[in-house]
């Protein structure tokens, strides 16, 4: 199992890190060749918003399992520890609901949109849409990678990539 979750979290980071990349080149290529050339690439405004919506469903995920999403804890602070698990219990089947609606509408809205066409690049909205749909099972795989340990212990994953106490204290 843990090589799994290696594998996969590696998988997903790389895949943000390729999409990142890519949408910064096209970006910064833009950018140039509009001032150098007065000339722009008429897809790439349109290609980097897709680009981002991905990123943000691909990234939800990571940043979900490292408790890098704003949270209020205070109720939970303030109860005892059978109190505070039953708490996190909840919010943990809240989130595995959320997670399941957004696979089903992500899957939904493909299959509407399936034949509605982007603007400049013609390709199919169901292909950004579908960002939904596998960012939901992202978030669920990573979910249930993290969730024992939060509703046990309030704890998240943790490596020398990232650390949600500092990234909360800034």
């Amino acid at each position: 199992m843990q090589a799994f979750e290696r594998y996969f979290l590696a998988a997903n980071r790389w895949a943000l890190i390729l999409l990142l990349a890519a949408m910064s080149v096209i970006i910064f290529t833009n950018v140039v060749m509009r001032y150098t050339t007065s000339n722009s690439l008429e897809w790439a405004e349109e290609v980097s918003r897709h680009m981002m919506i991905w990123l943000t469903f691909l990234g939800a995920g990571p940043v979900l399992r490292y408790g890098g999403h704003i949270a209020v804890e205070n109720l939970q602070d303030a109860l005892p520890r059978a109190g505070a698990i039953a708490v996190r219990a909840f919010v943990a089947a809240l989130l595995f609901a959320f997670f399941g609606f957004m696979v089903w509408y992500g899957w939904l809205y493909m299959q509407r949109t399936m034949f509605q066409l982007t603007a400049v690049t013609q390709i199919p909205f169901a292909y950004i849409y579908s960002a939904m749909l596998f960012g939901g099972i992202l978030l669920i795989v990573h979910w249930l990678l993290v969730v024992r340990g939060y509703v046990l212990r309030r704890e998240f994953a943790s490596d020398a990539h990232f650390d949600a106490n500092a990234s909360a204290s800034l």
